[in-house]
């Protein structure tokens, strides 16, 4: 491919629900150390770099062969920051690319074969955006919503679907894998929106570590590879 692509991993270092995530242990190396690892195996990334205000991480990423060509300011660093904000930032800062990935450290479980098989599927289909989806392990056709204590359903339907097989597929964004024409991210200001194609990946590598229970899983899934 002609097109030069750039990949970000944003990893800030003021995580709340658990403190010092990223570089947390994870099956014996840090946690960020499993999306530099995977990125840098990529075909078609041209450079890899992190997004950190954190210089603990930033060290951490370059021992793993991260390139760190800025440190990111507070101000992009909070609870609060559109991740959006931190997107564009690095762009402004790494020029002369065509797209734009973003890999978060809390996918561990991501291999370069998701990676480059997103970017082999997006340049086929001549798409400007695309990003990773897993299947919804809970339908909304069975969900709903409690007003004055009845149930509402939060899906509109004729006539109640009662078999698992007959309900339409839903999926959910997994977090893992956000690619997009720089262009079109400078001018949507997002990865989603109606021209957005979808990349799935299975339920077994979608997990989005956000708790310590989730670090649990995802080691025992690791010790489990062959």
């Amino acid at each position: 491919m002609n097109l030069k692509i750039l990949a970000i991993i944003p990893a800030r270092g003021g995580s709340k629900g658990v403190p010092r995530k990223n570089i947390r242990n994870l099956a014996g190396k840090p946690l960020i150390a499993w999306t530099i690892e995977e990125a840098k195996k990529s075909k078609y990334i041209n450079r890899l770099v992190l997004s950190s205000d954190d210089d603990e991480i930033i060290e951490v990423a370059k021992e793993y062969g991260c390139d760190v060509p800025f440190k990111r300011p507070k101000e992009l660093a909070q609870d609060d920051t559109p991740g959006i904000e931190t997107v564009l930032h690095a762009i402004e800062h790494c020029p002369g690319y065509d797209f734009v990935m973003i890999l978060q450290p809390t996918s561990p479980l991501r291999t370069v074969e998701d990676i480059d098989q997103c970017i082999e599927y997006t340049m086929r289909e001549n798409a400007k955006l695309c990003v990773s989806v897993s299947e919804a392990s809970q339908s909304p056709y069975w969900m709903y919503k409690r007003e004055d204590d009845y149930l509402v359903p939060l899906i509109k339907q004729d006539k109640l679907i009662t078999r698992r097989q007959d309900i339409p597929k839903v999926f959910i964004l997994n977090g893992s894998i956000y690619l997009g024409d720089i262009e079109k991210i400078k001018a949507a200001k997002s990865f989603i929106t109606n021209e957005t194609k979808a990349y799935e990946m299975p339920i077994s590598k979608s997990y989005d570590i956000d708790s310590l229970d989730d670090f649990i899983i995802c080691e025992n899934f690791i010790k489990k590879l062959p």
